[in-house]
């Protein structure tokens, strides 16, 4: 299969290149900074400057997949950098689509990335692909309105997939090494009350269910991307001191987080229950379902 991807030099990009790579599919990577490839099977393709026309070097994918953004969690969101946040996916999401329509031979799927927090935060609601509620704070508008931009590729009879994805777990990238480190300086402990749920997903997992949604065209529209056993924070904070052999003593109030972090603690002291219904419907098998294993994986291998 021939595969496009927007943001495929970031945390998800890079994993899935290696891991559709290894499958043995040939991977477009469009960037502003296109670099020779070692690879015969990984090209990079300028894009989204002045003289780029990446159409004439994709005209025959098969796939898109759209990881481009700004990180949710690279800085405090301050009204500036909410902004980079949204304008960054809005912009990315319609440069994607006006590539696509200038193909003469469309893509099969345009896989779009998204987030858990469109459902927006809850102490004990569980929520699922067909929960119909949304939040109303900064994250699930943001996913709102970034969704809707990537509905827009039905319009071109393409299959369309919303990757809702909830905390990756990764062992250098990611949220998981800012969380670990206090545990691996003896300091760990429980993250505001620890009653808030967190749901997690493996990197591993995160390539793997991408590629079972590219090669089953039964999917499509939101797909939540998290491990089928959520967990609350403080349980999620005792497994990484269990793993690490570290103490797990020193808590984190509250208001110590929103000091240092202002809007952007909802990530940390605010949590959702996702399932993924909709991967389980299918049969998608997950490699890390349970927590413990996971953090293993990561933190000891």
């Amino acid at each position: 299969m021939k595969i496009a991807i927007a943001g495929g030099t970031g945390f998800v990009g890079k994993a899935l290149t290696s891991y559709l790579e290894k499958q043995g599919h040939d991977i477009y990577i469009l960037t502003r900074k296109p670099r020779a490839s070692t690879n015969d099977r990984i090209h990079y393709i300028e894009w989204l400057t002045p003289e780029s026309q990446p159409e004439k070097y994709i005209s025959s994918i098969d796939a898109f997949i759209n990881l481009a953004g700004e990180p949710i969690n690279s800085g405090r969101w301050t009204e500036r950098q909410k902004q980079r946040i949204i304008n960054s996916r809005l912009s990315a999401t319609r440069a994607v689509l006006e590539l696509i329509r200038k193909l003469d031979k469309k893509p099969q799927v345009l896989i779009n990335a998204s987030a858990i927090g469109i459902y927006g935060t809850s102490w004990n609601e569980v929520f699922t692909e067909s929960s119909t509620k949304t939040g109303s704070d900064f994250l699930a508008r943001t996913v709102i309105v970034w969704e809707e931009e990537a509905k827009k590729a039905e319009q071109l009879g393409i299959r369309t997939v919303l990757a809702r994805f909830g905390m990756i777990l990764g062992k250098e990238e990611g949220a998981l090494p800012r969380i670990v480190l206090p545990y691996k300086l003896f300091i760990g402990g429980t993250v505001g009350s620890g009653d808030q749920w967190l749901s997690w997903v493996h990197i591993k997992d995160v390539v793997r269910s991408i590629e079972f949604i590219l090669n089953n065209e039964n999917i499509s529209g939101a797909v939540n991307i998290t491990a089928p056993h959520p967990t609350k924070m403080k349980e999620f904070g005792q497994t990484i001191a269990k793993v690490l052999h570290r103490p797990h003593w020193l808590p984190v109030p509250d208001f110590a987080l929103r000091l240092l972090l202002g809007e952007m603690s909802i990530l940390v002291l605010e949590g959702q229950r996702v399932f993924p219904e909709k991967l389980q419907k299918f049969r998608f098998n997950f490699s890390f379902s349970s927590l413990e294993e996971a953090l293993y994986d990561i933190l000891q291998s």
